[in-house]
């Protein structure tokens, strides 16, 4: 019988933490060494449990503690204080203090995307890592649908900006997002909070206990619980079940830390987020483009047209795109597919379910060696139903003025002025399996020279299963033989290994002069096989598709990258350092896993080699490469007081990995752009006031990122070297604003002598930029500001606190990324030509009242 922990009304099995514990015992053994059986005093087991000094910033931007002013990184730390005053629970909400980082939540792809500096990774494919690395507690997670799951209970964010292969490996270049949660306290600690939010009508609950369970033994358990009723509202005149869309989360992390002996420690970290959601579109409007019009949904070649009801006012934050599904297109899923069975509950509907676990330890081989071990699993299983025609709202008709009942007969029995017609539906499901295992030697030297060497593992695998409306064939009639209401069901399984070594070395030439450098060797391969389970007969009969049960057989890709790195610093004073860095960075590429299922594919059952291959070769993207560097001055004056950093940087990426969508083609373009340069400078300063309990802060980014070799992209006939290719060379890449900054002020005052008033405050600006990368002409989003604020009462020493906290308060609503609106109307059809994008966007004002505690 497998032994199972219930965690929350889920049953989550014990196979991860066994597999956290076999892959750190594993380790032990391939390299010899036995843990030491003897006892430590007590007070050094209660300080190692104990956090850090909070005077002191600290980060790990090299794989070991090293104080922020020192590091020859430019890096952005965010505190858990500072998370916790302004509601920062989501990798998107960290915008707001980090310029030159955008974030989209949403869409059936990947979840979302991320882009540091313009360098990012599409938010369309699944097949792309994510090029700013997540780093979470130690673990590298490649997935990018990770950003759509919350966090809470975090001691500190660190986000690294520009490559760091040399110490984070694969997917990470363009930097690391470094999520720190918090650890065992060296007392018994309780705290919990609770508030409401008027504008989206959510209530959040979260605590934790913290504490010593004996003289070796720590352990910290942390949940939250959130609850909103009107994440999205839809625009008036969408028909929906839902008229408001929400979201339920709940965050849970268990940590234990163990210090039996003085030489030994370690740490295990067992997280489950669970979200339920009422759609994946999410925050996705609808931007009408030149005609000034909402376009019509144009399916089955033209053949059927349906009225799109959108404002064309993106900046009201209500949307049009949440369209519930045409009931004839979901009446019978295929089997296995993840809306079969029951599962689809008649409207749009997402679920994920996220186990993480981490087990981390460090042996101390003697005063000057140190041997470090962290394993990482990860499952995630990701559910999510949606219509992605973003419109469609009866009557339905013909564009050529013929009866609807002779040409869609079964759309015709549905179609009623204002009936919920939305098309093209899909359910993909995505099931990730990763497991990672690093280890490092670490010295410790008293004198010039210091090493680290390591090598890194990882598995993973990735199932994306989909029954999806492509055509739209049912709008005619069901499958005549399963009775199947969808186009298609795809099913494709993607497995990776990688495997790194790495060394780097430090050698202090002078009290004062440093310098530092190091390889990383990456060797990856991935393997992927598309099966196509189920075909509808209507497509499979014709030349266009291929037949229910196709199998593609092993698609294989493969490569490896040497990533080196070199820094100088040098401390021209105690509280100035000067340094330069020489990076290299490395993102693996892949199989694209957006392929329909047409004629195309039948290529991969063909008897000539060459055809099998050239088919093969279609689907794969090359690994993305970045080289450049950076130099900088960290500085503090006035006894400290003052802090003021700041670094200038360029690096050039070859092959960057693009996806790009064809509205009326309704089909994805996956490619490898050419190059792209980005330069610029970044500066981030703090000033703790002479008046007591005043804090001011602040940082500002110039960045100047351009595609800088020939990038043809948008070839609407799909012929090479026929004249109408557009070539994007030298124009602003996208999400990359020229300047980006934000300002920021904490003022705590006393109140009588045990009470304190606290008053704080942040003001963010962007710059306009590109939202895509297709034409010359794309979306691009105005400057603007936005402005979060909060005010408290409580008592000094955090026993209990009353909070009133306002995120966005002038309710701005910016575009992150956009792209064409599928089932566009081409030219011929007897309609305006289509010209509508789809656009992804922040959430608006949220005004939160809150109250916490802790003892």
């Amino acid at each position: 019988m497998t032994k199972q922990t219930k965690l929350n009304n889920s049953v989550i099995s014990a196979k991860p933490v066994r597999t956290l514990l076999m892959g750190s015992a594993a380790t032990l053994t391939l390299l010899g060494f036995a843990l030491p059986a003897y006892a430590q005093g007590e007070d050094e087991a209660q300080g190692r449990i104990e956090a850090n000094d909070p005077n002191i910033i600290t980060v790990t931007a090299r794989k070991q503690q090293e104080t922020l002013q020192e590091v020859p990184v430019t890096v952005t730390a965010i505190g858990g204080d500072t998370l916790g005053k302004f509601q920062i629970d989501e990798i998107a909400d960290v915008v707001n203090r980090v310029p030159s980082l955008n974030v989209a939540v949403g869409g059936s792809g990947s979840g979302g995307q991320i882009s540091l500096r313009g360098v990012g990774s599409s938010n369309l494919s699944a097949a792309f890592d994510s090029a700013v690395a997540f780093d979470f507690d130690g673990v590298q997670v490649s997935t990018m649908r990770i950003v759509q799951a919350g966090f809470f209970d975090v001691e500190q964010i660190d986000v690294l900006k520009g490559p760091q292969s040399l110490f984070f490996g694969k997917s990470a270049s363009a930097g690391v997002i470094s999520i720190r949660s918090a650890n065992p306290t060296l007392d018994w600690e309780v705290g919990g909070k609770a508030s409401y939010e008027f504008e989206e009508n959510g209530k959040v609950f979260g605590g934790y206990i913290s504490g010593p369970i004996s003289d070796t033994l720590g352990v910290r358990l942390a949940a939250r619980y959130t609850d909103i009723d009107d994440y999205v509202k839809l625009e008036p005149g969408t028909p929906a079940i839902n008229r408001t869309r929400g979201l339920k989360e709940f965050v849970s992390r268990a940590t234990l830390q163990w210090d039996p002996t003085d030489n030994f420690n370690a740490n295990l970290k067992l997280n489950y987020i669970k979200n339920e959601n009422d759609g994946a579109t999410g925050h996705q409007d609808i931007q009408c483009g030149p005609n000034g019009r909402p376009d019509e949904v144009v399916l089955l070649g033209g053949a059927v047209a349906i009225p799109t009801v959108a404002s064309c006012d993106i900046s009201d934050n209500t949307y049009a795109t949440q369209v519930d599904p045409n009931p004839v297109l979901t009446r019978k899923f295929p089997d296995g597919s993840a809306g079969a069975d029951g599962r689809y509950p008649g409207k749009p509907f997402g679920e994920t379910d996220i186990f993480f676990g981490r087990l981390k330890w460090d042996l101390d081989l003697s005063d000057y060696l140190t041997l470090s071990s962290v394993s990482g699993y990860l499952n995630l299983d990701s559910v999510d139903f949606d219509s992605y025609s973003y419109g469609g709202v009866g009557p339905a008709f013909n564009p050529n003025g013929l009866p609807l009942s002779a040409i869609a007969p079964a759309l015709d029995s549905v179609n009623a002025p204002g009936a919920a017609l939305g098309a093209g539906q899909s359910d993909p499901r995505n099931k990730t399996e990763q497991f990672t295992q690093e280890i490092r030697l670490t010295s410790n030297f008293d004198g010039m020279f210091n090493f680290m060497v390591g090598a890194f593992y990882e598995s993973r695998e990735i199932d994306l299963e989909t029954s999806q409306q492509a055509v739209n064939i049912s709008l005619i009639a069901p499958d005549p033989v399963t009775g199947n209401t969808f186009d298609y069901f795809k099913k494709q399984n993607t497995k990776t290994e990688a495997f790194s070594v790495f060394a780097s070395t430090t050698l202090d030439l002078t009290d004062q002069l440093q310098i530092s450098g190091g390889l990383r060797w990456t060797d990856e391969s991935k393997v992927s096989r598309i099966s196509v389970p189920y075909v509808h007969t209507f497509l499979s009969s014709t030349p266009a598709f291929i037949s229910s049960g196709f199998f593609s057989g092993p698609i294989k890709f493969k490569d490896n990258n040497f990533s080196p790195e070199l820094a100088i610093r040098y401390q021209a004073t105690p509280d100035i350092n000067i340094y330069g860095a020489f990076k290299t960075g490395f993102k693996s590429g892949g199989i694209d896993n957006s392929a329909l299922p047409s004629a195309s594919l039948l290529g991969f059952n063909d008897p000539d080699p060459a055809v099998r291959q050239a088919v093969a070769d279609s689907l794969r993207f090359k690994s993305e490469t970045g080289i450049g560097g950076e130099i900088g001055v960290k500085s503090q004056f006035a006894n400290r007081s003052v802090t003021f950093n700041v670094s200038g940087f360029y690096y050039v990426f070859d092959d960057l990995q693009v996806q790009n969508f064809d509205g009326t083609k309704v089909q994805y373009e996956t490619f490898n752009a050419s190059q792209l340069t980005t330069k610029g400078i970044d500066v981030e300063w703090a000033w703790a006031t002479p008046v007591s309990g005043l804090n001011f802060s602040g940082s500002l980014a110039y960045t100047d990122a351009r595609f800088s070799k020939e990038f043809i992209t948008a070839d609407p006939d799909g012929i090479p070297n026929s004249g109408d290719e557009t070539n994007l060379d030298g124009r602003r890449a996208a999400r990359a604003p020229e300047f980006s900054g934000n300002i920021a002020f904490d003022w705590t005052v006393p109140v009588g002598s045990v009470m304190e008033f606290g008053l704080n405050g942040n003001l963010q600006y962007s710059s306009s930029y590109f939202t895509n990368q297709a034409t010359l002409t794309d979306y691009k989003q105005d400057d603007y500001v936005s402005v979060d604020g909060a005010v408290s009462i409580g008592h000094r020493d955090g026993k209990w606190k009353l909070s009133l906290i306002g995120v966005n308060l002038t309710d701005k609503i910016w575009t992150n990324t956009s792209g064409p609106r599928p089932f566009l109307a081409g030219p011929g059809l007897g309609l305006p030509v289509g010209d509508d994008i789809s656009v992804t966007q922040n959430r608006g004002r949220q005004v939160f009242v809150e109250a916490s505690f802790k003892f």
